[in-house]
Formats: structure tokens, sequence, C-alpha cells
């Protein structure tokens, strides 16, 4: 069942996207005509973010002033665009800090929007949204898609527009230099070690690409753009990276002894530093997945997130998909969970402008609702526990990682006491949000705790952003319904803990 969009696009509407880079930062605005997107601007931002984590995950506090005003200079551009039409996507080198929001709240004020951390699986199904739809695929053929980022890359097989095949490893251009030549010394010996392990890494899925097979190979990013234009500088190829011109730009780079000696024709100067370890990375690919020929895209992750954002607003929301599939998995009871949104939905609706939520916190309180037992097929005993774990470790298309914490926030604390910790994961301007349509879906969940398909009596809930909520019922049907009334007086405790008074008004 799909959601409808959060708000129409009408035409003339600006979109915007911003990918936070392991290498750049970007940003893309484009605008709505006639059914299509057309790019009105772009900027880039080399911040090298990557450069700047430790092993353990830390950041470099001379990496933060790049990034801030990097960020700044983004947040002027989308002042004018409304919240709803902008996405911001962290991958690789946020996902990988240990302590992320140290880096997101002071990133979020300087762009004066969120920012969503993408898992790997998910940043790739956007890469292959943006190829797709700049380089549209043969009907019926296979493509595939790579993209070597500062720290890691991705791999997918698709067909049309729709990937079937995602891999997300931890190696890239920034990565790879910084761990195999750490001296920035270049020599053979490394470069081979090098390539063994890193196919090594890829032979987990290598072998099922190949089976699928593809039609065509495209690649994304700068450093794939970078090495189709020394290929093409070198006259080794045309328009493409081949498996003898990529062996040719490998040689070149090893004569040149050392990583900040690399000086090849078509070569952009802040790219050399970095170039050795984006070409180990292809030359590993095409070795282990036997790529002959590789086309580079001008469209990648920000295009895609652009693409997703037009798909949120016509109805065509991937995660609508996503929840579908996850409810036939995980054989959910779609009827009882209807109710349960039905009657959340209609609470949402009596008091969302008093919490201050939006079309977007609806379609999360929605999606919960259908969800909320999905621990059940593992155990009864603490099964929000079980539900909200599945939810948020899941690589669950179209969501980021940000988005699953908040749906597995609300399915942990749909029942029983209030989890604090599933709350503290979440950034806070997503806290009080979260926490209003958990109380929501609560109060649903309860009211139809017989599963009985009988329909509710008229609710009236009064619940502002204070700690008072009250719920209004008809005397009678308390009266014939003890067991909800008994819960209905437990959810008083349980929320009296976290400093809500509920009331109970029998009318």
């Amino acid at each position: 069942m799909a959601t409808a969009p959060e708000v129409p696009l009408a035409d003339g509407d600006l979109l915007a996207a911003i990918d936070l880079g392991s290498n750049s930062f970007h940003m893309v605005v484009a605008k709505y005509l006639l059914g299509q997107l057309r790019i009105v601007d772009r900027i880039k931002e080399t911040v090298r973010l990557a450069d700047g984590l430790d092993e353990a995950g830390g950041l470099d506090p001379q990496v933060m002033p790049r990034a801030l005003e990097a960020l700044g200079k983004f947040g002027e551009r989308i002042r004018s665009i409304p919240p709803q039409r902008v996405r911001a996507i962290a991958t690789y080198s946020v996902r990988a800090m240990a302590r992320p929001h140290q880096f997101l709240v002071p990133a979020e004020t300087a762009l004066g929007h969120g920012i969503e951390i993408v898992a790997g699986r998910e940043e790739a199904r956007l890469i292959y949204l943006g190829v797709a739809n700049g380089n549209p695929p043969e009907a019926g053929k296979r493509r595939l898609v790579m993209d070597i980022g500062g720290g890691s890359t991705e791999f997918i097989i698709g067909s049309g527009f729709a990937p079937i095949e995602r891999e997300s490893l931890q190696m890239g251009s920034i990565a790879s230099t910084r761990r195999f030549f750490p001296d920035g010394r270049l020599t053979r010996r490394r470069w081979n070690a090098a390539r063994i392990e890193l196919t090594a890494e890829m032979r987990q899925f290598s072998r099922a690409y190949r089976e699928r097979g593809w039609h065509d190979a495209m690649g994304s990013s700068g450093t794939i753009k970078a090495i189709t234009d020394v290929s093409v500088a070198l006259k080794l190829t045309k328009t493409s990276v081949s498996a003898e011109s990529l062996a040719e730009i490998r040689e070149r780079v090893l004569a040149c002894e050392r990583v900040d000696a690399i000086d090849l024709p078509g070569l952009s100067e802040d790219r050399r530093n970095i170039f050795a370890g984006g070409v180990l990375v292809l030359d590993a690919a095409f070795a282990e997945l036997g790529i002959e020929r590789m086309y580079a895209s001008d469209y990648a992750l920000r295009e895609g997130v652009l693409f997703d954002i037009l798909g949120r607003a016509q109805a065509t929301d991937p995660r609508d998909a996503s929840i579908d599939a996850l409810c036939d998995r995980y054989a959910i009871d779609r009827a009882h969970a209807a109710r349960v949104e039905a009657t959340a939905l209609a609470l949402f609706d009596q008091v969302h402008g008093e919490l201050q939520l939006d079309a977007a916190d609806r379609r999360l309180l929605a999606w919960a609702a259908r969800v909320h037992e999905l621990g059940l097929t593992i155990a009864h005993s603490q099964y929000q526990k079980h539900g909200a774990y599945i939810l948020e470790h899941s690589d669950i298309a179209g969501f980021s990682r940000t988005e699953q914490q908040q749906l597995a926030a609300l399915v942990r604390n749909h029942r029983r006491n209030i989890h604090q910790g599933s709350l503290d994961k979440l950034p806070d301007r997503l806290i009080p949000g979260t926490l209003r349509c958990a109380l929501l879906l609560r109060l649903s969940v309860l009211l139809h705790r017989s599963h009985s398909d009988r329909p509710l009596p008229p609710l009236l809930v009064e619940l502002g952003p204070g700690p008072a909520a009250t719920l209004r019922l008809p005397k009678k049907w308390l009266e014939a319904n003890p067991l909800t009334r008994s819960d209905l007086d437990s959810e008083r405790e349980h929320l009296a803990a976290i400093g809500r008074r509920l009331t109970i008004r029998a009318i």
C-alpha cells in the first residue's frame, strides 16, 4: 500500500541534492518542468574528509573548517528552497566516524538543513538511479555500474532503472592510497600485493556478478572520470577506459615511484595525490570481474538523490515497496496493521499542528504502524526489541540509515517502557518528533489490543508539546472493554516515567 506523496511538485519548483563525499562535497540544484528535471546549478568543494579520519574513527580538527566552509556556501544557495525539496546525504567517511554526531551537529548548523547518513547498499542504489537516469540503459539488458569514492567503492548490477545486485566495499581512492602507500612510495611489489588483497575482498560477490553478466559497464564519480580523461589524453581510447589502456596507465603510475610525483596528461592537480589508490581499485576490479571496457557517466549519487526526491513527490516512493516486502517476509497481519495505521493517522491529524509534526512524520508513523509487529516472527516476548533490531540493521532500499533508526525507535517504543537508548541514537533535531509519533502509535496499538475488526468509537485526543495528554472515549465503550481500560491505566504509568501525564476522560 502506497502512502500519499508529501507535497506534490508543481512546475518551476526547485530541488537540491547534497552529497557529502569522502573526497568532495557536491551540490546539484534542479528545476521541475513538465515532469522532468532540468539541472540549473552545480557546486563542488574539495574537502578531503577521508584524509582527516584516523583508524579509530576520529576526525582531525583541521578538516572541520573546510567542511563547514563548504556547507555554508551550499546553505546560502538552498536557503530559498523548501526543506522537503532538499536532501543532504553523508556517505562512507561519516559512517566510519566513531562519534558522527560531533560532526553532524555543526555541519547541519552550517548547512541549515538536516543531513542523513546512508548505508553502503543504499548509497549503491542511489548511484545506480543517477547513472540510469543520466544514461538510459538498453531495454532488457543488464548494466554494471561502479563508483570509486574517496572511502568506499560501490558495485551495482541493474536492469532498466532498478538495481538487481548492490555491494559496497571499504576501499576508495583516498583510503587505498593511505592504506597501501602510507609513505608515498610506489613499487610494483606493493602494487601487486595490494591488488591481491583487494581482489580477495571482491571475491565475496564477484562470482555471482560474473554469472549474472552485463551488457555494458559504466563508472561514476571523479576517480573513474579522471582515469578516463588520462586514457583519452594519452590517446589510448576515445571515450572510455579499456583493460589495455588501464594497464598502460598503471605502468605510468608505477614509473613515477611516488604518489605525489604522478603527473600524467589529463590529470588535474587536485587528483594527483589520490590517483594511485583509484587506479589500484579499478585495476583490481577489472581483473576480478573480467571488465573489458568502462564508460564514464556524468551522473552519480547526487543526481540519484534528485530523482529519489522526485519519486517521493510522485507517489513512486521506493520506501513503500520496501515496507511492503518486509510485511511479506515477516508474515505480518496486514489487516490488523491497517487498523492500527488508520487509528494512528486519525490521531495524528487531530494534533499534528500543535505538535509541529509534518507530512514526513505522518509517513513514518504510517510505516511504523504497518511493521510494528515485525518482531513477532522471532518471539512474542519483547517482540518490540526484535522488530527494532531488524529495522535498524537490515538493508532497506530507499531508507537512509537515519530514517531506519527513526523507524526502529518508533517500533521499539510502541509498547511497554519508553526506551531512551533508541531515541538517543537519533540526531537531536529528530528526537522530539519521533517521541510524539511514538505516543500516537502506542495509543493506537493499545486501542487495538484485542485484534478485533470491530470499529473503534470516535476518538478525541489532546496532545501538545507540554506534558499533558488527554484521550476522550465513550463511557459505555470503556465499561465494555475492561482490558483496554486496564491497559490505559498501565500506559499512564509508562508515560509518567518520562514526564507525560495521560488523562482518560469518559464522555
